[in-house]
């Protein structure tokens, strides 16, 4: 599949860019879950010429409009981004490839905690969010990945070319049909219903307690429970986010990378609807100029 501009996340941020970007007539398309936006289901009342709206009648509106004006919506999750000539490729955890000429990151900030025993205290110490990020340095090791989505069967399948062995487990599975049969067709270790009950260890982890009693010995845990985050995507074109996610724009929402534009809370504080969707039509505006040449 090619197109001109691809936005990855769905939230206010990602949605005005489509809006903006298909307005002017280029490709455009929008990848992402609506109903995982931080604002779905809560209530805004501090944005201009707005009372009270629901965050979901929002988003919902939004991703309308970006539909009238021609663009194309996936309900998938990018496991993987890459930099190629005259633009870069993007893979989705629907086995779908996108050539696309220009990309706009704005996948939000959160990353979800398990709520384990031990989590906070390992973290930084063998309990990781970041496969990505921390791959290499489990290289030869036992690890768990945690998580039932997308995200954590793509984490579990980059750790296996450097783990000895990987463990995933999850509570309830909710992975796309192409992703996880390159699971069934690897040596992970499926571990599913599974649920964590604690993390432990003495300096580093050494270990993980489900609740139904089983005990793994591991040396890694790497917590995945949502989607591929902004520090990961970033890292795939080669962008170098600061220590927190945070990744550095200029004033045309464009990164370090040319043809890689990023808006929303990606990019910083404040972190509200208002300057997310400035940032939005920023983004979505200049990478649609940059697209026709303007």
């Amino acid at each position: 599949m090619q197109t001109d501009v691809t936005i990855i996340g769905c939230g206010p941020a990602g949605i005005q860019a489509a809006i903006h970007s298909s307005r002017k007539k280029v490709r455009t398309i929008l990848i992402g879950h609506p109903e995982k936006s931080a604002i779905f289901g809560h209530e805004v009342e501090n944005y201009f010429g707005i009372k009270f709206i629901n965050g979901r009648d929002l988003v919902d509106a939004g991703v309308h409009q970006a539909e009238q004006f021609g663009t194309k919506v996936l309900r998938e999750e990018v496991v993987k981004l890459e930099k190629i000539d005259n633009g870069f490729k993007v893979l989705t955890d629907h086995d779908k490839e996108i050539i696309t000429k220009a990309i706009i990151l704005a996948p939000g900030i959160s990353r979800k905690k398990l709520g384990a025993e031990g989590e906070k205290e390992f973290y930084g110490r063998g309990v990781s969010y970041c496969a990505q990020c921390d791959c290499n340095f489990f290289r030869g090791r036992v690890v768990a990945v945690v998580g039932g989505e997308s995200e954590a069967a793509a984490s579990a399948l980059l750790l296996k070319e450097y783990a000895s062995k990987v463990y995933w487990v999850a509570d309830e599975l909710q992975v796309a049909e192409p992703l996880m049969a390159k699971v069934e067709e690897s040596d992970i270790k499926v571990i599913h219903p599974g649920k964590v009950k604690r993390i432990f260890g003495d300096k580093l982890v050494t270990g993980i307690e489900l609740e139904d009693g089983r005990v793994l010995e591991v040396k890694g845990v790497f917590i995945e429970l949502g989607a591929k985050s902004s520090m990961e995507l970033a890292l795939d074109i080669n962008i170098i986010p600061d220590p927190s996610g945070k990744i550095k724009v200029d004033e045309d929402c464009q990164t370090e990378v040319k043809g890689a534009f990023a808006c929303g809370d990606v990019t910083g504080k404040p972190w509200q609807l208002a300057r997310a969707v400035g940032q939005g039509c920023i983004a979505g505006d200049n990478a649609a100029k940059m697209v026709k040449g303007e």
